[in-house]
């Protein structure tokens, strides 16, 4: 069992830009989501993944990731996944110990970035970016599950 504990933000400014070391193309889609938890499957370059997460809301909840074969996936996607699905690119960036991945997302949720940053525990400190904005850890609507169901197109901004 894994316990992932994340912080989601968003951000202030573009000045992280400056600061990626790499970025990722993530294509996601949910086979299945309850008031438990959720399943994803995900494809990043030539890999995929099988994910099941709890719905707990806040910083910390159940997480479990099993790498499939890509053509599985695919076809998951394609057939048995919500549409829209979640395409996103992730940028990485390097402060101190911490990697911040910062989610810039595509199609329904264009416009939409979210930074992410995941710890080894609950409460442990770390910097706080001038780019960082407000939190949104507990805001259910950044959740990429529920942005199959309700993409940022559709948000009255």
């Amino acid at each position: 069992m894994a316990l992932e504990i994340e912080h989601k933000f968003l951000l202030a400014d573009d000045s992280w830009r400056t600061e990626i070391s790499h970025a990722v193309l993530y294509k996601q889609g949910y086979l299945s989501s309850s008031p438990l938890g959720s399943i994803r499957v995900r494809i990043s370059d030539e890999h995929a993944w099988l994910n099941i997460k709890s719905a707990t809301i806040g910083a910390s909840r159940l997480e479990f990731e099993y790498e499939i074969p890509l053509t599985d996936a695919n076809t998951l996607l394609d057939e048995l996944c919500c549409k829209p699905l979640v395409e996103k690119i992730r940028h990485f960036v390097q402060r101190g110990s911490h990697t911040w991945e910062i989610d810039e997302f595509l199609g329904d949720n264009a416009g939409l970035i979210v930074a992410e940053i995941e710890l080894p525990e609950i409460g442990a400190a770390f910097d706080r970016p001038q780019w960082l904005g407000q939190e949104v850890t507990s805001d259910m609507r950044y959740y990429n599950n529920n942005l199959t169901r309700h993409p940022f197109k559709d948000w009255d901004h």
